[in-house]
């Protein structure tokens, strides 16, 4: 018995199928402190990628990987999510999106105000200067071709979330000037939303301060937002006053997400002015009294105490209504200057914010770039610098740039304090944004300067104010760079280190991480960032840019594919 036992025991074993070598995961990084979003404390864990997705989190030694990554005394996060980055046109025109790779960001949410779609062919003229210099062809006017060019021939190294911009839909249907909606113009702009919804758009947006979205009244802008809210999205707003209005703009916020029912948040929030220094803690104690009573609000940042947007900002509102040859028109009539610089002197402005004003006039306000080579030496300069240099009143200099690069100039603007900056960023509702479009140290997108927060805001908070100045923790700091935006705005797969989720990771040191970029001197990388995987490939390696431009188009809840 015991010979046929064995026997048939030696029979069974020789028919079993031999023992499966398992799979080699794509990438395992192995050995880092992994911090997973979600602000739980670091553990040591390696982290595993197969294919477009983490594979595993854990203690993975020996398992087989065709590459490994070394991540002894580095941290392992979720890729950061910037809620504010203004690319949408630069991923056209520079793919490596490398300012923003270098600091870590996989995934960048825009489309403030205007976004890059829906247009129309007057819109795309308006535009027409920007395109031509970059050599560029535009060849989509819906949203549904926008990601259509970035998945086909535009392909980023970065994700691509947008919003459809209240702005942008005014503009289609109404122009550039100051006149409320009828009826059927209205009509037409929750036709546009509820498309752009249809082709992806993550929620509406819009920028108050700016030409045409001021036009909009807030019922206006709460029927579209209803529009929104029925397909899944939320409201963000650069919020109508950010100065001595800003009180009265969130309640305006507040206003717009209860009666569309939706939630909203505000963008790069900020207490402009020095009239204004010193309220933030009564603005977040608003917004959080808002929450008490269901309306879900939250804001988010940038780290640095100047502000950046058009030169033309400076002037007041009438001058800037209508477009672009418009206002040049007034800008060239003798009269009609005298009473913009009247007007940009006048601290008692109530229907628009005056920046000039509020900057401290031409000492406060930067050429950062501009689009006319022959302007070019202008950047990097104060307005009263340029005035002087040009034998002239800082505020004709102001608007003799604005006629000469046809709108095009971006200012750095010192609006801010560095105490409201700390307290919004120790606020566990605040997430991160740059406010700014990549940029990069060669090519196309390096003949300007621009902002140092598109450089470096999340090296700086990582390294500033959470290694030097200990002012919140890592794992806070990453929890909003990355869990708290992705739930914002819906991009549920992406945010946390956690199996099955997207492979977006970045690899950093914690004790060298820095911003270098300066506003004198702004076009320089992030250091500190070794590693960074979009969707499961290397767009950064060793500190360095790779070829990878594995990037997508991240599509809202309402998507509809085309039948």
């Amino acid at each position: 018995m015991r010979s046929l036992v064995g026997l048939g025991l030696t029979i069974v074993a020789l028919a079993a199928p031999p023992a499966q070598t398992p799979s080699p995961y794509d990438v395992l990084i192995a050995g880092g402190r992994v911090v997973d979003g979600t602000g739980a404390p670091w553990v040591h864990a390696d982290v595993a990628i197969a294919g477009d997705r983490i594979a595993a989190v854990g203690d993975l030694a020996g398992a087989p990987a065709k590459v490994r990554v070394d991540a002894t005394n580095l941290v392992v996060a979720p890729g950061f999510i910037d809620m504010l980055g203004q690319s949408e046109f630069y991923v056209l025109v520079d793919g490596r999106a490398a300012s923003k790779i270098m600091m870590g960001v996989t995934t960048e949410i825009t489309g403030e105000g205007t976004s890059i779609a829906p247009v129309n062919d007057r819109m795309i003229a308006q535009d027409k200067a920007q395109w031509d210099h970059y050599g560029l062809t535009p060849d989509f006017q819906t949203l549904a071709g926008y990601f259509a060019r970035l998945e086909t021939r535009s392909k980023p190294a970065i994700n691509i979330g947008t919003f459809v911009g209240a702005g942008g839909v005014r503009d289609y249907v109404i122009g550039r000037g100051n006149s409320p909606a009828s009826p059927a113009q209205l009509e037409e702009m929750k036709r546009l939303v509820k498309q752009a919804m249809e082709e992806g758009a993550l929620g509406l947006s819009t920028s108050l301060q700016y030409v045409p979205d001021r036009f909009a009244t807030t019922d206006e802008l709460i029927e579209i937002a209803k529009v929104a809210a029925q397909h899944g999205g939320v409201y963000l707003t650069h919020q109508r006053s950010e100065s001595a209005q800003i009180f009265e703009s969130i309640d305006e916020v507040i206003r717009i997400s209860r009666e569309a029912k939706i939630p909203a948040e505000i963008w790069h929030l900020k207490t402009a002015y020095r009239a204004n220094w010193g309220k933030m803690p009564e603005v977040l104690s608003r917004i959080r009294a808002a929450r008490a009573d269901g309306i879900d609000v939250t804001a988010n940042q940038y780290p640095y105490t100047r502000a950046s947007n058009g030169l033309d900002a400076c002037l007041p509102l009438w001058a800037r209504e209508g477009g672009t040859d418009a206002m040049i028109g007034r800008l060239k009539d003798p009269a009609t200057r005298e009473r913009i610089k009247r007007e940009m002197d006048d601290p008692e402005a109530k229907d628009w914010e005056n920046q000039w004003y509020g900057s401290g006039g031409g000492d406060g306000v930067m050429v950062a770039a501009v689009l006319n080579p022959e302007l070019r030496k202008w950047e990097g300069m104060t307005l009263t610098e340029i005035g002087k240099a040009m034998g002239k009143d800082p505020r004709d200099a102001v608007m003799d740039l604005v006629i000469a690069d046809r709108g095009e100039t971006d200012c750095i603007i010192a609006i801010m304090d560095e105490q409201d900056v700390r307290t919004a960023l120790k606020d566990p509702l605040i997430s991160i944004d740059t406010d700014s479009a990549a940029r990069a140290e060669d090519g196309p997108l390096a003949e300007s300067k621009s902002h140092p927060r598109g450089w470096g805001t999340f090296a700086r908070i990582l390294g500033h104010y959470v290694r030097d100045e200990r002012l919140l923790t890592l794992e806070e700091a990453v929890r909003k760079m990355t869990s708290q935006p992705a739930s914002r705005v819906g991009l549920l797969d992406r945010g946390i280190l956690r199996p099955g989720m997207a492979a977006d990771i970045t690899v950093f040191d914690a004790a060298t991480i820095r911003d270098v970029a300066t506003f004198a001197d702004p076009n320089h990388y992030a250091v500190g960032v070794k590693y960074v995987f979009v969707n499961g490939q290397a767009v950064v390696k060793d500190g360095g840019i790779t070829d990878a431009r594995p990037g997508r188009p991240l599509r809202g809840p309402g998507y509809r594919p085309a039948q």
